[in-house]
């Protein structure tokens, strides 16, 4: 009995956080199996543990743990932990292919652009951060809560776009996701952090894209970041981190950008469209440095 009840609440430490920490839509209903036979310890994999019936009896409620700790991560490809500087990244990878040149960019991307958006835009972020790298997500990358989830397909065909980690730390320290504006405006703001702030975007062969009429603010991303971009250099510098400020507070209304600046959104996207290339763009080059 007491050697179910350690296994129970080594089961609930463990986990929860397995789960949250595995990647694209991991198993909850899991089924934990009791027996002799399959295994020596303890087996686990998402949705499914097994434990050797001799094995438990007598363990401690530490050593059920760990062993639990241990069967889980096993099926992780990698798995480290580092601390720098008061901030912590936990990196897992899924995808046993993952270029570890890419695996260490992706790290050191993290330690030296994630301090600096903290510091800049919201100094209440967290400083533990984790990184996935799964083989069943399908996208590019996504932030939710601390954790991104980066497609192992992605970075396979792009390894050198390392400032998808400037764009996706800035989610985090965001911390308002779609709820406090409308998506164009939180997804700008991330593209235009990554333009300003990213660590090598010539080398990731990315860039804001040229005006065209046919664009509009709404259309998200790199579109509305070059926007955000000439607003910074031609009508108020600091506007961008102010609008992120409004929205975090859950203080963003439509009106927000005349209290700002003195005209409507649509009356600076008009300006802006008489004379787009008045914007100087600088793009950061790891080989230029």
């Amino acid at each position: 009995a007491e050697a179910k009840s350690h296994l129970t609440l080594a089961f609930n430490m463990q986990y929860p956080y397995y789960a949250s920490a595995d990647g694209y839509r991991t198993k909850r209903d899991v089924v934990l199996e009791i027996a002799n036979g399959e295994t020596e310890t303890i087996k686990a994999k998402a949705g499914e543990i097994k434990v050797n019936s001799d094995w438990i009896k007598g363990k401690s409620l530490k050593k059920i743990n760990k062993e639990l700790q241990v069967a889980l991560t096993r099926n992780w490809s990698f798995y480290s932990t580092k601390k720098k500087k008061g901030y912590k990244l936990t990196f897992i990878s899924k995808d046993p292919n993952l270029d570890p040149t890419v695996r260490q960019n992706l790290i050191d991307t993290y330690f030296e652009i994630y301090p600096t958006l903290v510091k800049t835009f919201n100094n209440k972020s967290t400083k533990d951060v984790l990184f996935v790298v799964d083989t069943a997500y399908k996208a590019v990358a996504e932030a939710s809560g601390n954790r991104i989830l980066f497609s192992a397909g992605y970075m396979k065909a792009h390894p050198t776009d390392i400032d998808v980690v400037t764009h996706e730390t800035m989610h985090i320290v965001q911390g308002y996701g779609y709820s406090a504006g409308p998506v164009w405006l939180t997804e700008g703001i991330a593209d235009y952090v990554r333009y300003r702030y990213g660590v090598d975007n010539v080398g990731s062969k990315w860039s804001l894209p040229a005006f065209n009429d046919k664009q509009s603010y709404t259309n998200s991303y790199r579109i509305t970041a070059r926007f955000f971009a000439w607003l910074e250099q031609n009508v108020k510098p600091g506007l961008i981190a102010a609008l992120d400020q409004q929205l975090r507070a859950h203080q963003y209304t439509g009106e927000s950008w005349t209290n700002l600046t003195g005209k409507t959104i649509d009356q600076l996207w008009e300006d802006y469209s008489k004379n787009p290339n008045q914007v100087e763009l600088k793009y950061s080059d790891k080989k230029a440095k």
